[in-house]
C-alpha cells in the first residue's frame, strides 16, 4: 500500500491566526468524516431492510430502556469532552491562574538549589 500524496510548499493561509486555519482544516476534516459515516450507515440501513432485519421507521419508534439512554448520553459527554479539551484547558488557565502549565515548571524543576 502506498503513502498517501502530501502537497509540498507552503499551505494558503484564510486567516490572520495560524490556529484559526487549523481549526477549519478539522472541522472540514470532521465533516468529510461524518459524510462516509452516513453513507455506510445508510447502506447497513439498506441492507438491514432488504434482508428483513427491520424496518427503517422502526429506527425512528424505537425506545431505549432507562440504561441504554444513560448510557448514550455518557458516551456522549465523553466524545464532547474529548473535543472541547483543548478549549477546556485554555479556560482553566484563564479561570485559575494560580495553575501552572508545563512550560512554567521546567524551570523551575530544573533548578538544582
Amino acid at each position: 500500500m502506498s503513502s498517501p500524496r502530501t502537497a509540498k510548499g507552503k499551505k494558503p493561509g484564510y486567516f490572520v491566526d495560524p490556529a484559526t486555519d487549523k481549526l477549519l482544516q478539522m472541522v472540514i476534516t470532521l465533516a468529510g468524516e461524518l459524510s462516509v459515516v452516513r453513507d455506510r450507515l445508510d447502506l447497513v440501513e439498506r441492507l438491514a431492510t432488504e434482508a428483513g432485519a427491520f424496518d427503517r421507521a422502526m429506527l425512528e419508534t424505537l425506545q431505549l430502556s432507562d440504561a441504554d439512554k444513560a448510557e448514550r448520553d455518557a458516551s456522549r459527554a465523553d466524545f464532547v469532552a474529548r473535543t472541547l479539551r483543548v478549549i477546556n484547558q485554555d479556560l482553566e488557565e484563564i479561570t485559575n491562574p494560580e495553575a501552572r502549565g508545563f512550560e512554567e515548571l521546567v524551570p523551575i524543576l530544573g533548578k538544582t538549589d
